[in-house]
Formats: structure tokens, sequence, C-alpha cells
């Protein structure tokens, strides 16, 4: 390699250490989590097309809460608006976490992953609104197939990619966090109905007293939990979806210590702390328990499977999740490498990229709650909804892992040259000597 070829920017390039230390760790959580994912997602499957259905749908309608405060929900609300909540905590403070001190707070970094999400949102969308272009109503699930599952991901590149390069695993996790933002934001723009203005003011006291404390460092459990809980109970009355209230109260949280403590790079603050705690509940609890109580749909055999992937609808949301997310992705990454001059990493290519993209496809948790907030959760286009991100999800699973096969012995050796520790000083080789920050794009 040359020496220009060495100072010109690089896609996917090498991070620093401490940041593929945080990552490796993030990934294994989410890994498990994925696997309990597709657990819940079988047992529900399973249980609504056994003789038993009536229960499940028994279960799933079984009303529990407090009237007086208009939380009288069933379970399968509770478990969108609420756990749901949980889920996109944790993923306001990994953004958070990775803008403001990760390797993301450089932009050119940032440049790729966020470039690559907003192609993932749109080229998605335009293939759905084209599919339903003549179904009246059809118009209002546009962003279905725009979002992707990274416990589901992750689960499926634990058991093909476990020699991934740490750069691409990085990539996949920031594109899905990146996605899970603009999910909120869609919900919260193109979601909400009935908006009702006091409730939704009023959810500012709390949260302004909530940002008070965890920014005075406070981590007491029985003050933050009733202000969070109050938070969201106020954006959930306003008709907004509740969903938003984790985000906001995750870039709420600091992310470095304070001055006090040592300075702003004495180290993590409340909001990795935060992180540790509510990522396994996150990952083991929350997304594992939505899944089994919303992804259960009769299917009604071969016949009802191939009857129901004929409606426009659902035809729509799998090839925008099949076509359209490694479509959107690619031509924002190729764009960006374009116009920065930018090359692929040593040792990486393109199908690498493919690979990954396809592997975006996969929609399952944001695809569900999206769903239900268009088309509703128990109707016969709901249903419909159901069966097309299934379907979607798996098929992008499955050509992922064809398509990422194809370099697995690539994948080994550059596994190898990343984890050498010839010193033995538990920080591999290649992450010693070397500013692996400066040059790189994503």
């Amino acid at each position: 390699m040359t020496d220009v070829e060495r100072r010109a920017p690089r896609l996917f390039g090498r991070g620093s250490w401490a940041e593929a230390r945080r990552i490796a760790d993030i990934l294994r959580k989410e890994a498990i989590g994925g696997a309990l994912l597709l657990v819940g997602a079988a047992l529900a499957m399973a249980w609504a097309n056994s003789p038993w259905s009536g229960t499940y749908e028994t279960l799933r309608t079984f009303t529990v809460g407090p009237a007086s405060l208009h939380l009288n929900l069933d379970m399968a609300t509770w478990a969108a608006d609420g756990l749901l909540a949980i889920f996109f905590f944790v993923a306001g403070l990994e953004l958070k976490r990775e803008f403001v001190a990760g390797d993301l707070r450089h932009a050119r970094r940032a440049a790729v992953p966020v470039a690559a999400a907003l192609g993932g949102v749109i080229a998605p969308a335009l293939i759905y609104l084209l599919a339903t272009r003549t179904v009246d109503g059809a118009a209002s699930g546009w962003a279905i197939p725009t979002a992707t599952d990274i416990a589901f991901a992750l689960a499926v590149l634990a058991v093909i990619g476990r020699f991934l390069p740490s750069a691409l695993r990085t990539f996949l996790l920031t594109l899905a966090v990146v996605d899970d933002l603009l999910a909120i934001v869609i919900i919260a723009l193109f979601y909400t109905s009935d908006l009702a203005p006091l409730p939704l003011l009023a959810s500012l006291v709390p949260l302004v007293i909530f940002t008070v404390l965890v920014q005075r460092r406070v981590r007491s459990w029985w003050l933050l939990l009733p202000l969070a809980f109050a938070v969201w109970a106020l954006v959930h009355a306003s008709g907004v979806h509740a969903t938003v209230a984790g985000v906001l109260l995750a870039f709420a949280v600091p992310v470095m210590r304070s001055a006090r403590a040592g300075g702003p790079k004495a180290g993590p603050g409340l909001a990795e702390h935060f992180e540790h705690l509510f990522r396994p509940i996150s990952a083991g609890v929350a997304v594992p328990l939505f899944a089994f109580l919303s992804a259960g749909v009769y299917v009604g055999g071969l016949n009802g499977f191939v009857s129901t992937l004929g409606d426009p609808v659902a035809m729509g949301i799998v090839l925008g999740l099949v076509a359209g997310k490694p479509i959107g992705i690619m031509t924002a990454t190729w764009l960006v490498a374009r116009f920065t001059r930018a090359h692929l990493d040593e040792g990486l290519s393109w199908v690498d990229v493919l690979g990954l993209s396809i592997l975006a496809g996969v929609g399952f948790t944001v695809s569900l709650l999206i769903g239900e907030l268009a088309f509703g959760a128990d109707s016969d286009r709901g249903a419909y909804v159901k069966m097309a991100v299934l379907t979607g999800s798996v098929a992008a699973a499955l050509l992922a892992t064809v398509v990422l096969r194809l370099r697995n012995r690539d994948y080994r050796l550059l596994h190898q040259a990343e984890t050498a520790d010839q010193d033995r000083d538990s920080i591999p080789d290649v992450y010693q000597g070397e500013d692996h920050g400066h040059q790189t794009q994503g």
C-alpha cells in the first residue's frame, strides 16, 4: 500500500481498542437477547396455531392497571407501550454515548452509519409505497419495512459471523441504533393521533426534575424511577406513543463524569451505569416478551400463508425489508465513498457491505410495533402485517447467511490478525502503536 493510500480516508477502518471492547460486550448481550426474542416469537406462533389459540388471545387481551390513571391496558399494549419504552431508553443511551464519547463523535466516522441508516429508511418506504399504490389506506404503513431489529440481527450474526471484523460489527450496531432513533422520530411525527397538549406539557415537569437529578449524578432509584414513570404515563396520556418517553429520558442522562469527579475524561458517567443496569432487562425481558405478545398470528396452513403474502401490503413489506434495505444502505454507503474518495479498509470488500445491508432487513420488533400503530393489532390487515414482517425478516436473515458465508475464510484470517497478542498484555497488537481513529470513516 502506498503512502497516499494509507493517508486516504477509509470505510470501516478499525476504531480504538476501548471502543472495540465496549462494542463486543454489547454485541454479546444483544445476541443472547436475540436468541430469547426468537424463542418468544416461536412460542407465540406455535400457541396461536395450536388448538389452544383462544387462550393466547385471552392472555393478550387480559386487562390490568389502574383505571383512575387511564392505564387499565391489555397485556399486548403494556408490552408495546411499556416494555418497548425500556428498549428505546437503552437505545437512546447508546446513541448519546456514541455521539458524545464514542468513536462517532468524529463527524467523518459518523457519516457512513448515519447515511446508511437514512438510505435504509428511504428506499424501503419508497418500495412499499410503490407496491401498495393502488390499495386504499395502505400508505399509512409506509414505515413498517424501514426498521432494523438489532437483537434479531445479532442473534443471526452470532451464528454465522463469529469471525466478522470488529469494524463491520460496529457498523451494524451503530446503523441499527441510528435506525432506532429515526423510528422513534417517525412514530412521534406520523403515528400520533388525538394529541392532548396538556398531558404532554405536564410531562415536562417530571422530565426536568429527572434531568436535574441525573445531571447532579443522583442514582437513587426511589427518586428516579417514579419520575421516569410519571414522564412515561403523561406522554402516554398525551396521545404520543409512550416509547418516545424512553428516548427523552435517555437523552437527559449525562455520558461523562462531572468535573468534580476528576474532569470530563475521568471515566464513564451515568449513561454507562444505566446501560449496564437496563440492557439485560431490555434484551432479556422487554423485547422477548413483546415478541411473545405480538408475533402470535394464525397462519392457516400453506394456503393461508400464500394468500397472506398475495396481499399488496404484505408484499410491499417483504420487498421493503428484503430488497429496500440493502438497496438503500448500499447506495448511501457508496455515495459517501464516492464523494469523500474513501476506500474500503484493507481486507474488506463490497460483498461484506452487501451482506450486512441484507441482514439489516431483519426488522422484527419495531416493524411489528409500527404495524400495530398503522393498522391495529387485531385487524385482518394487522395479521397480514405480522406474517409479512416475520417472512421478510427470516428471508433477510437467510439471504445474509448465504452472502456472508461466502467470505467466512477471509473473516477468519482477519479475526486472527485482530486478536493476535504476541506480547501477552491483553491488548491485541493491531491496536498498539497506531492511531486508528484519525483517518477512518466508519
